[in-house]
């Protein structure tokens, strides 16, 4: 489908951010793509500085190097030497690594290892932890000391495998995650994704999203969480760690190519008006995004109200729908028809085309669905 070169790529959807760190960028780069972002930090960081479990396994490391030192992210190794540097085991910390063979999972771990004056003896092509325990199985795990920089949560039986193969493994929780320290936000979006307000929500860490689908749980919404994940509300991950927490609720996912910030914006700008259907009605071209229509390339923002009603409709298009199907359709609307007829006015204004929805008498509203000139909609006929 081609967006109108006029409206923006993510205009007139919401997208939900869900990062504690590089939420800014995240968010800014979703604005400028015409994005509503709802920021919703679901969890924070412990500052390093404070982890006494980081500083008791960094002296134990030292008394005894391992022999393996895998570093996963960038951010997490850079903070791990500033760390060992605040306590005073900085150059200590850094002698023991330059013994050791030094993993990288990929180039931007890489390049913080090398800023640390340290040089790294491999590094996947895949960015991939399948493939680097690939390696330290086929090297022979039997009796080495595998000390493992912490990721969020490791790829599932990676630390299995290696202690199966007679690997002792060091875990290095560089990382400390805890619940955000103020859960509204969380908990607003939360209820948008249930009601299905937002249209896509992003995730940049697997902390994150296991603490996302946690909040859900202690708020008793899990279930419909997730039923919206898996139907209405697309969930993008940044990477394959990050969509575990997800995926194992049988959340299927949208990951990029690369794991980055941008690639994984340029994956949401391509997925929303992806799913979007465009409909010819009453001589115009209509796309019913999130939160606004697109009539003839023009956005056109549409009350909540409206958007319930113009989605009930357009499930069908051209079939009338009556006024009870519709009242059910609006949120809180009770029992009164007559906050249809309200809520059909405010709509038809909004989209600035009356003709656009028929008045069916006694029976209801119908879109104005054009007779194909072709095969071309024939798939969407009444």
């Amino acid at each position: 489908m081609t967006v109108p070169a006029e409206v923006k790529p993510l205009e007139g959807f919401s997208v939900g951010v869900t990062a504690a760190r590089r939420a800014d960028e995240l968010s800014t780069l979703l604005a400028r793509r015409g994005a509503v972002v709802h920021r919703a930090p679901a969890l924070r960081i412990v500052p390093l500085h404070d982890d006494d479990e980081l500083l008791n396994t960094t002296k134990a490391l030292i008394g005894d190097p391992p022999d393996v030192v895998l570093a996963t992210t960038a951010i997490g190794f850079r903070g791990w030497v500033e760390a060992a540097g605040g306590w005073g085991l900085g150059d200590a910390l850094l002698d023991k690594l330059a013994g050791v063979e030094l993993l990288a999972r990929g180039p931007k771990v890489r390049g913080a290892i090398r800023a640390a004056g340290l040089t790294e003896s491999w590094s996947p092509a895949s960015e991939s932890m399948a493939e680097v325990l690939e390696r330290l199985l086929a090297e022979g795990a039997e009796g080495r000391r595998v000390a493992l920089q912490q990721h969020g949560e490791p790829l599932p039986g990676f630390v299995e495998s290696l202690r199966a193969a007679g690997a002792e493994v060091i875990v290095v929780p560089v990382y400390r995650w805890m619940p955000p320290e103020d859960p509204a936000p969380l908990d607003r979006l939360l209820e948008a994704v249930a009601a299905r307000g937002v249209d896509a929500v992003t995730f940049t860490s697997a902390p994150a999203a296991a603490s996302f689908l946690d909040r859900a749980a202690a708020r008793h919404c899990r279930d419909e969480i997730l039923d919206a994940l898996r139907h209405d509300v697309l969930p993008a991950c940044v990477g394959p760690l990050t969509a575990l927490p997800l995926e194992r609720h049988d959340v299927p996912t949208a990951q990029p190519e690369r794991y980055r910030l941008g690639p994984l914006v340029q994956l949401v700008a391509l997925e929303l008006p992806g799913r979007v259907r465009t409909l010819p009605v009453g001589g115009h071209r209509m796309e019913i995004r999130g939160h606004a229509v697109i009539i003839d390339g023009a956005l056109r923002p549409v009350p909540p109200a409206g958007m319930s009603l113009l989605r009930a409709l357009a499930h069908r298009p051209g079939w009338v729908v009556s006024r009870a199907e519709l009242l059910r359709a609006l949120p809180g609307a009770g029992s009164d028809e007559h906050a249809v007829e309200t809520a059909m006015t405010r709509l038809r204004t909004a989209l600035g085309v009356p003709k656009l929805i028929q008045t069916v008498v006694k029976r209801g509203y119908r879109l104005s669905l054009d007779p194909p000139a072709d095969d071309k909609y024939a798939e969407i006929q009444p």
